[in-house]
């Protein structure tokens, strides 16, 4: 059987660029998946805001990300890119994060080199540590992973210690083993033009696009004829479905019903195929041995 994560490896050497969106639970992976979406990336600021409602400043947990991924991966098969924030603490957290993320189903770890507690990557006011300490926590992932898990190192220091400092750490990140390079939030298409020139011969390039964040909005074929293989639209589907839960309860307090937005929603039925219910009752008939229909 194939590795997610030689699926994954293979696919970012092909053209065109790999497009990830993000997911937070098995309902938003089942339905990118349906969509046509060839891998997914678990993003930890979804995680903290569905799961536990707050922002992405480093209050979740590494169990908390672990079960989500546990949970995706036992719904789709498509490779799943997740978000490991700092790795949860030092060199020897990283190692015990990486072996628990590969056992439950990833296929990559993000891992950037913030202080602890971290903040979106798209949030003023973030520090990072040193850079060797970043290689440090690399090399240990790397040492530790045991079925070829791709390790992305993240650089967030462009907007504290300017865009060279950032192609300089992430060249010692791609010397201690990282698979992929992010450099976070480029503030200009100019900025972000300039992460492929500088560093797009040395490994495959991650870009994410945060509406409403630093970077500008640019689109996948551009990313692509910049010169990235893998596109991340991170937690995008998160402000999609807050809006729409929004709108829900705005309507349902006003009106006492949801007719007006029912062309908005799947009926009961709809979301019953896109779960699996018809085909998982099917599968259990095979095992009721009472004589029930």
């Amino acid at each position: 059987m194939t590795r997610p994560a030689d699926t994954l490896r293979a696919r970012l050497d092909q053209r065109p660029v790999l497009l990830a969106p993000g997911a937070v639970d098995p309902l938003t992976a089942q339905i990118a998946v349906l969509s046509g979406f060839e891998a997914l990336y678990l993003t930890g600021a979804g995680i903290a805001y569905t799961r536990l409602g707050m922002p992405d400043i480093g209050l979740t947990t590494m169990s908390d990300v672990t079960d989500v991924i546990m949970r995706i991966a036992d719904k789709v098969s498509v490779p799943l890119i997740v978000d490991g924030d700092t790795g949860f603490g030092n060199a020897i957290n990283v190692q015990r994060t990486v072996r628990c993320f590969e056992r439950a189903g990833a296929a990559a770890i993000q891992l950037e080199d913030q202080t602890f507690p971290k903040r979106c990557g798209h949030l003023r006011g973030k520090t990072v540590v040193p850079a060797e300490e970043m290689v440090g926590k690399i090399k240990a992932a790397v040492d530790a992973r045991q079925n070829g898990l791709l390790v992305i190192g993240r650089t967030d220091a462009g907007a504290v210690e300017g865009f060279e400092r950032a192609f300089e750490r992430a060249e010692l990140y791609a010397a201690a083993g990282a698979d992929i390079i992010f450099v976070e939030a480029p503030r200009t298409r100019e900025e972000l033009a300039s992460v492929p020139q500088r560093l797009g011969s040395i490994r495959p390039l991650m870009a994410n696009m945060v509406e409403g964040g630093r970077t500008p909005m640019t689109p996948v074929a551009d990313l692509e004829a910049m010169g990235f293989s893998l596109v991340v639209f991170s937690a995008g589907v998160v402000r999609a479905m807050a809006k729409t839960a929004r709108r829900f309860y705005d309507t349902l307090r006003s009106e006492g019903t949801t007719d007006s937005i029912r062309e908005d929603m799947y009926d009961f039925d709809e979301l019953a195929d896109i779960v699996g219910t018809s085909d998982l009752l099917e599968i259990g008939k095979r095992y009721d041995t009472t004589g029930g229909a």
